[in-house]
């Protein structure tokens, strides 16, 4: 009889249902496929109960053991770098001390990665946490992969990505034709490595085809706190000012400066709403040393302190 691996799959509310599902359909499928049963999971919360993901899906939950006995444990994200709930303590080496594997998912990642800072390039989350764990605590470091393994805590970027891992963890303990089937099922075409850099890494998509172009936009992304004039990014690139922006208009729909402006301000409405920073650093952060709450407004048609209310309140 084939031996049952056992999975428990950790939430908080708000949790992310792409995260979720990418551990529970892949752990199903390759059940259903084999016939009998190669895994089994148990959804786990803080203190048990109902838990209900962003999207408004609710599942059963079991308290997280003091005594666990799971060959992994998940910790799904969610979008609050901050939730108290991400914060495992002591439930982390519960695991670990017993042999188990722990996967932690972006915000949870994030959230291992700014309590413990471990060695520099020793971890992963999302783009999007990364951008504010470089604010908020400077670590540079912290790797723009799918995913790190660093002994038994596995951090991870989430999203889809969560699929990757699954499959790759799941493939451990299942026939690689049980797995392949089970990718081909979620039409995943390619088990992407833990190495695999993320599509976008806290930038804009730069792949626009045109070589001139692509380097304007690294720069864009490189120099938000103090932003380049856009004479001096055209110069860098070769270009005249004027053949800039007819690139820009034919390729991007946009000006440089309108383009510039919009990820200096995406960046801020990131940390606005994932930090405490105060609101005059952010702007400080993103080149808006003066006026940015008229800026934000105009742009989001609130005060950054009305959208950050409205953030912790959904």
């Amino acid at each position: 009889m084939t031996e049952v691996t056992a999975f428990d799959v950790y939430v908080a509310d708000g949790f992310i249902l792409t995260e979720f599902a990418g551990v529970v359909e892949v752990l199903r499928l390759a059940n259903r496929i084999n016939g009998s049963p190669l895994f089994e999971w148990r959804v786990r919360s803080a203190h048990g109960g109902t838990m209900t993901a962003s999207s408004g899906v609710s599942v059963d939950t079991t308290q997280l053991p003091a005594r666990p006995d799971a060959d992994y444990l998940f910790v799904v994200g969610n979008a609050d770098p901050a939730c108290p709930d991400l914060s495992l303590g002591n439930a982390l080496p519960n695991y670990t001390s017993r042999q188990a594997r722990v996967v932690l998912l972006s915000e949870a990642a994030a959230r291992y990665i700014s309590e413990t800072q471990g060695a520099p390039g020793s971890h992963t989350t999302h783009w999007e946490n990364r951008t504010v764990l470089m604010e908020r605590l400077g670590l540079f470091d912290t790797k723009a992969t799918l995913a790190v393994e660093a002994g038994a805590i596995i951090t991870c970027a989430g999203m889809s990505a969560t699929f990757d891992i699954t499959l790759s963890i799941a493939g451990q303990h299942a026939s690689s034709a049980t797995m392949s089937t089970v990718a081909d099922i979620l039409l995943h075409e390619r088990v992407r490595h833990f190495n695999t850099l993320q599509p976008f890494s806290g930038k804009e998509v730069t792949t626009t085809g045109d070589t001139a172009l692509d380097t304007c936009l690294a720069l864009m992304q490189d120099n938000m706190e103090f932003p380049l004039p856009i004479s001096e990014i055209a110069d860098r690139t070769h270009l005249s000012k004027r053949s800039l922006e007819r690139k820009f208009n034919r390729m991007l729909k946009a000006t440089p400066n309108g383009y510039y402006r919009g990820l200096r301000l995406n960046k801020a409405n990131n940390l606005l709403l994932n930090t405490d920073m105060r609101i005059n650093e952010i702007g400080l952060a993103c080149g808006f040393p003066s006026g940015f709450t008229t800026i934000y407004r105009e742009a989001f048609g609130m005060t950054p302190n009305a959208a950050r209310k409205k953030g912790r309140h959904k």
